[in-house]
C-alpha cells in the first residue's frame, strides 16, 4: 500500500509540473533529411548524432581532441621588429601600407610553411604533365558521375569528403547548326582553386584563384554535333571543383550576355544580344558529369590553424521487416536519452540512445515488444584515409585510422552484446540475429595527451573503458548516465507557461513560433542550450566547447570548428555561471592555463612585451599569434577577454582560492602585456591599443573602441582582484593611472558611439559585428548611468540593424536586455528563433530543426549566447545588485526561474504573472550583503551563508 501510495503521489507530481516530460522534449515524425535535422548526444568527449533512419541507422560521432596538425610554436621570432613602423604607418594614415607590412612579416607561423613550396612544385609538375583525359578520344567509360556544380564544394558529395588533389570532369555538348562557324563562350562559374580548361583536347583557358571562369571557345576548335569539355581541377585545401550556382554553367554566343538578362521566367537559359536585344537559348551545362579523381595527396597547404575533425559513424542496417508506421524520434534533455520508436511487421521497435560521462562510452539499446525479432548488421566507417578495421574478440571491433597530415591517430571500439539469437563479429562488423534485445557501446580515443604531447595510446584507453562497461548490464550504465547528467541538470528550472503549439512536433513548432501560443519554445530553447553545455563541456574534458559545441561531420569544418576568441569561444560561456552551471567552465580555464604559456611567447616575439597575449582564433596546440590576414588577423585583446570570464566565475562563486591560484594570475598578466603595450596617441595624446582592429570589420587600424572598453574592464577588475587578495598595491596604482590615460568612449556626428577613434562609422553599416558595443556587454561600463553614452549606444544599435548570423542576433539579445529595452530584446529572440532554411538553398541566421542556431552554417555560440540573453531579462547583477526582471517582456508576462544564480553567491527562484513579480526566494552561498532592486523598489540586508530569504513582490520580507 506505502509503494502504491508513493507512486501515486509521483504521478500526481507530474500532471501538475508546468516542465512536464513534453516540454523537455525535441522530437519528430519523420528521420533526418540531414545533418541540421539530427539530434545530438554528448558526454563532453564523445559527442554523436543520431539520424533515427529505421532501416538504416546512422550514428555520426567525434572525438573532442582529434584534430589535424601537430605540437609546434606559432609565434613568429623577431616580428617585433616591425612593430613601431606598422604603428607609424597607421598614424600616417597609409593603413593598406600598414596591413601589407603586418601581412609579410607580423603574422605567426603556419605549418609546413618552410617545406611547402618545394613540395608543391614536385607535385604540380608530376599532375600537371597528365594531358590524356582531355583528349576527345580518351575513353572514359569506366569514369563515374558526378552532379555540376556542387556550391558548397565537391566534399558535400559521397566519395569527395576532405578530398583535396587533382579531378578531371569530362562532358560532351551538342552543337547547334546555327552555332557553326560562331565564337563560344564557356561560363563555369567559380572554380577552386586552379583548372585547365579544355574543348576537343584543345586548352582554351586556365585561371589559379577562386575567380569566375568564363572562356572564349574559338569557332575553329568547334565541329556540327558533339563536342567534348574536359577540366582538371586542381584543389590544394578546403572547398574544391565548380563551386558556383547551376547557371553559371553555360555556353553561348560570344557577344551575348547570359548574367543580367531580366524580366524573363526562363532567364536561366537565356542569354541576350545587349545591342540588338535579340535572346538565344544556352547550353545549359549543369548536371552529369564524368569524373576521375587523379591524385588526392597533394603536399599539405601551409595553414595557421588545426581544423576539428569528425571521428567516424556507427551504421545499424536493420532486417527489412515491412512497412514503417507510429514513427517518432525524440531527445529528452531531462534525462539526455533519445529514441527511435516505431513498428514494423506487427512489431513494436526501440532504440534508446546515450552518451555516458561516468562511462565514458556511447550507447544503443534496441528493444522489440516481441523475442526474437532484433536483427541488424553495425559497421564502423570513417573519412579518414590508412584506416584499419578488425575483429577484437567475440563481442568487439575496433576501427583505426591517422589524420592525414598531422600527428593523431584515432581509435574506436564497438561491444555488442545480445539476449538470445545470434551474435557474430568478423573483421567487417558485427552480425546479431534473432535476438530478444541487444546493447552496443562505443568508444573513442587518440593519442593526444597535452598540447606538447601526443604519446598517448588510444587503444588501451578503448580496451579499459570497454572492460569495464562490458560486466554491467545497460540499465545500471543507464542508471549512473542519467543520476550523473540530472546532477548539473536539475540545478535550473524555468518556464514561461504553455500554449496552444506544445503538442506540436519541434520542427513545426519552429516553423509557428510566436509568444502567444507558444510560450513553452523559449524555455525548451534555454533548457537545451544548458544540455548542450553538458554534453560538451566537462570537468576534466582536455578542450572547451568550440564553434559547433562537440559536432561536426566534415574533414574541412566551417571555420575549421576551431575557437575564436573574439567572441564566440566566449560567449559560449556566458551562461555558464547565471543558469548554474559554473562547473562546466573548467575545460575553458585549462585552456587558459596553456593560452598563458604560448601567449607569452608570442608576447614576447611579436611585441617584445610581458605577459601574455591572445589574438582571434586558436586551436588545439593552443596557438596565440595573428592568424588568417593581417587586416583581421592582428587583435591584440583576446587574452583581455577572456580573462573576464575567471574573473565572473570567481564573482558568481566567491571561491577566494579560486581567485588566487587561477583567475587573478591570469588576469594579471594579460595587464601586464597592456601596461607594456599601449602607446599615446600623436593627436589627442590618449594612450591608444595599435595596432589592432574592431573584430574582423574596418581593418587594421589604431585605437579600435572595443580594445579600449576591454582594457579598462581588464585594468578595473585587475584591481579588485589584488584588493580582495591583499596583493601588489604598486602594481594596482600603475594600472589606476594607465586607466584614467586611456582613450575614452566617443559621441560621433550621427549621434553614435563611434566604434573607432576617427568619425568614420556608416548609419547604413549592418556589419554582423557590434564590436563597440562591448561596453554594454558584456562589459559594465555604458550604463544608465552614463545616460549620454548609452543613448549613444542605441543609436548604434538601430543604426547596425536587427537582422544578423545567428551568433550577432544573440549578442543583440544581451545589449538589449542590458539596455533594459526587453521588447527590443524579445524582437532579437523572435530572429534567433526563426527556422534558419524554411527557403531552400537560402539559409539564414536563426535554428535548424534540431535547433542547433545558424550561422549559417551552424554554430553552436548563437544556442549559449541566447539562452544568456533570456537570463539577462530575468535577473542582472553586474553592478553588486540584484535586479529582478530588469529587462521582462511583454510577450513573456508569466513565468517561473528556480535555480538562476547572481555575482555574490546567490542562487534565486523568481516568480512573476502579468508582468509583475510576485515572489523572490534568495538563497546566500557566500553570506555576503544583499541588495535586491525591482521596479522602483530596494531592500537591503545582510545574510548568512547557506540561508535563504524569501520576499514579495513589494520587496517585503515573507
Amino acid at each position: 500500500m506505502k509503494r502504491r501510495l508513493i507512486l501515486l503521489t509521483i504521478a500526481t507530481l507530474l500532471c501538475h509540473n508546468p516542465l512536464s516530460a513534453q516540454t523537455l522534449k525535441l522530437w519528430y515524425t519523420q528521420p533526418s533529411k540531414k545533418w541540421t535535422d539530427a539530434l545530438p548526444i554528448g558526454n563532453g568527449r564523445i559527442g554523436g548524432m543520431i539520424y533515427g533512419t529505421a532501416d538504416t541507422e546512422r550514428l555520426q560521432y567525434n572525438e573532442q581532441t582529434l584534430w589535424t596538425g601537430k605540437p609546434r610554436d606559432y609565434q613568429r621570432e623577431g616580428a617585433y621588429q616591425y612593430l613601431p613602423q606598422m604603428r607609424q604607418l597607421l598614424f600616417d594614415g597609409k593603413q593598406k601600407e600598414a596591413e601589407a607590412m603586418g601581412e609579410a612579416h607580423f603574422m605567426g607561423r603556419k605549418m609546413n610553411e618552410e617545406d611547402y613550396d618545394k613540395q608543391k612544385a614536385v607535385w604540380f609538375k608530376t599532375i600537371s604533365a597528365v594531358k590524356a583525359p582531355g583528349a576527345i578520344a580518351y575513353n572514359d567509360s569506366k569514369w563515374k558521375n558526378i552532379n555540376l556544380p556542387t556550391e558548397k564544394g565537391w566534399e558535400v558529395i559521397p566519395g569527395f569528403e576532405g578530398l583535396d588533389g587533382a579531378v578531371w570532369f569530362r562532358k560532351t555538348f551538342e552543337l547547334p547548326a546555327d552555332w557553326v562557324g560562331k565564337d563560344l563562350i564557356l561560363s563555369l562559374g567559380r572554380m577552386r582553386d586552379m583548372d585547365f580548361t579544355l574543348v576537343n583536347g584543345e586548352q582554351v583557358g586556365s585561371v589559379d584563384g577562386a575567380d569566375y571562369r568564363r572562356y572564349t571557345i574559338p569557332a575553329k576548335l568547334l565541329h556540327a554535333g558533339k563536342n567534348q569539355i574536359a577540366i582538371q581541377v586542381i584543389n590544394y585545401w578546403d572547398k574544391g571543383g565548380l563551386t558556383s550556382n547551376a547557371r553559371e554553367l553555360a555556353i553561348y554566343p560570344v557577344g551575348y550576355d547570359h548574367s543580367e538578362v531580366k524580366g524573363s521566367k526562363v532567364t536561366d537559359d537565356i542569354a541576350i544580344d545587349p545591342k540588338t536585344g535579340e535572346l538565344v537559348k544556352v547550353i545549359k551545362l549543369n548536371g552529369p558529369w564524368k569524373y576521375w579523381i587523379q591524385d588526392n595527396q597533394p603536399p599539405q597547404l601551409p595553414r595557421y590553424n588545426a581544423d576539428y575533425q569528425p571521428f567516424a559513424d556507427l551504421f545499424l542496417q536493420m532486417a527489412k521487416t515491412g512497412t514503417i508506421t507510429n514513427y517518432k524520434r525524440d531527445l529528452d534533455i531531462s534525462n539526455a536519452t533519445a529514441h527511435v520508436t516505431y513498428t514494423a511487421g506487427g512489431v513494436n521497435y526501440t532504440r534508446e540512445y546515450i552518451a555516458s560521462n561516468p562511462d565514458q562510452v556511447m550507447a544503443v539499446h534496441l528493444t522489440a515488444d516481441k523475442p526474437g525479432k532484433i536483427s541488424f548488421k553495425a559497421l564502423l566507417q570513417t573519412l579518414h584515409q590508412s584506416v584499419s578495421i578488425r575483429k577484437v574478440d567475440a563481442h568487439t571491433l575496433s576501427l583505426s585510422f591517422k589524420v592525414r597530415n598531422g600527428a593523431l591517430r584515432g581509435v574506436s571500439y564497438l561491444y555488442a552484446d545480445a539476449k538470445g539469437g545470434k551474435l557474430t563479429v568478423t573483421n567487417e562488423g558485427i552480425s546479431i540475429s534473432g535476438a530478444n534485445e541487444a546493447t552496443l557501446y562505443l568508444t573513442a580515443a587518440t593519442n593526444f595527451k597535452t598540447y606538447k604531447d601526443v604519446s598517448g595510446n588510444p587503444e588501451t584507453i578503448c580496451a579499459k573503458q570497454i572492460a569495464a562497461v562490458r560486466t554491467k548490464t545497460y540499465a545500471a550504465v543507464k542508471a549512473a548516465h542519467v543520476a550523473d547528467y540530472k546532477k548539473l541538470f536539475n540545478t535550473f528550472t524555468v518556464t514561461f507557461g504553455t500554449g496552444s503549439n506544445d503538442a506540436l512536433p519541434t520542427d513545426e513548432r519552429i516553423l509557428k513560433y510566436n509568444s502567444n501560443t507558444d510560450p513553452g519554445l523559449v524555455s525548451l530553447f534555454v533548457q537545451y542550450s544548458r544540455y548542450l553545455l553538458i554534453s560538451s563541456s566537462r570537468p576534466g574534458s582536455k578542450v572547451p566547447a568550440n564553434l559547433q559545441g562537440l559536432w561536426n561531420d566534415l574533414l574541412t569544418p566551417p571555420w575549421g570548428s576551431k575557437f575564436t576568441t573574439n567572441i564566440n569561444l566566449q560567449m559560449n560561456y556566458w551562461g555558464a555561471e547565471m543558469l548554474n552551471l559554473s562547473g562546466l567552465t573548467q575545460p575553458l580555464f585549462s585552456m587558459v592555463d596553456d593560452l598563458r604559456q604560448t601567449g607569452a611567447a608570442t608576447a614576447k616575439a611579436h611585441y617584445n612585451a610581458p605577459g601574455w597575449v591572445l589574438h582571434h582564433n586558436t586551436d588545439l596546440w593552443r596557438g596565440a599569434a595573428p592568424v588568417n590576414a593581417s587586416n583581421h588577423g592582428i587583435w591584440v585583446t583576446g587574452a583581455a577577454w577572456i580573462s573576464e570570464s575567471l574573473w565572473e566565475h570567481y564573482q558568481f562563486i566567491q571561491d577566494k582560492a579560486f581567485l588566487q591560484t587561477r583567475a587573478y594570475p591570469t588576469m594579471k598578466g594579460a595587464a601586464e602585456f597592456f601596461v607594456a603595450n599601449l602607446v599615446k596617441d600623436p593627436v589627442t595624446g590618449y594612450l591608444i591599443s595599435t595596432p589592432s582592429n574592431s573584430p574582423e570589420h574596418g581593418g587594421l587600424v589604431a585605437g579600435p573602441t572595443m580594445d579600449h572598453q576591454i582594457i579598462r574592464e581588464l585594468f578595473k577588475n585587475t584591481i579588485a582582484a589584488a584588493k580582495i587578495l591583499g596583493v601588489d598595491a604598486e602594481f594596482s596604482k600603475t594600472l589606476q593611472e594607465k586607466y584614467s590615460q586611456i582613450a575614452p568612449n566617443q559621441i560621433g556626428k550621427y549621434g553614435q558611439l563611434q566604434e573607432w577613434m576617427q568619425d568614420k562609422d556608416d548609419t547604413t553599416d549592418t556589419h554582423r559585428h557590434v564590436s563597440h558595443m562591448w561596453g554594454v556587454h558584456p562589459g559594465t561600463e555604458i550604463t544608465a548611468a552614463t545616460p549620454d553614452l548609452l543613448n549613444a549606444a542605441k543609436k548604434s544599435m538601430y543604426y547596425r540593424g536587427d537582422d544578423g548570423t545567428g551568433w550577432s542576433i544573440a549578442w543583440k539579445i544581451n545589449i538589449w536586455a542590458r539596455m533594459r529595452d526587453g521588447d527590443h530584446s524579445y524582437l532579437m529572440l523572435t530572429k534567433l528563433l526563426s527556422p534558419a532554411d524554411a527557403v531552400p538553398n537560402h539559409e539564414k541566421g536563426g535554428v535548424y530543426h534540431n535547433l542547433f542556431d545558424a550561422h549559417p552554417p551552424f554554430q553552436i555560440d548563437g544556442n549559449f549566447g541566447g539562452a544568456a540573453g533570456i537570463g539577462e531579462m530575468i535577473l542582472q547583477s553586474q553592478f553588486g545588485t540584484l535586479d529582478i526582471l530588469p529587462a521582462l517582456p511583454k510577450a513573456l508576462p508569466n513565468g517561473e526561474v528556480k535555480g538562476i544564480k547572481a555575482r555574490g553567491g546567490f542562487v534565486l527562484n523568481i516568480k512573476w504573472q502579468n508582468g509583475a513579480l510576485q515572489q523572490v526566494e534568495i538563497t546566500s552561498e557566500a553570506g555576503k550583503p544583499c541588495v535586491v532592486n525591482y521596479q522602483d523598489k530596494q531592500v537591503k540586508f545582510d545574510t548568512e551563508k547557506g540561508k535563504s530569504y524569501k520576499l514579495n513582490g513589494d520587496l517585503k520580507k515573507i
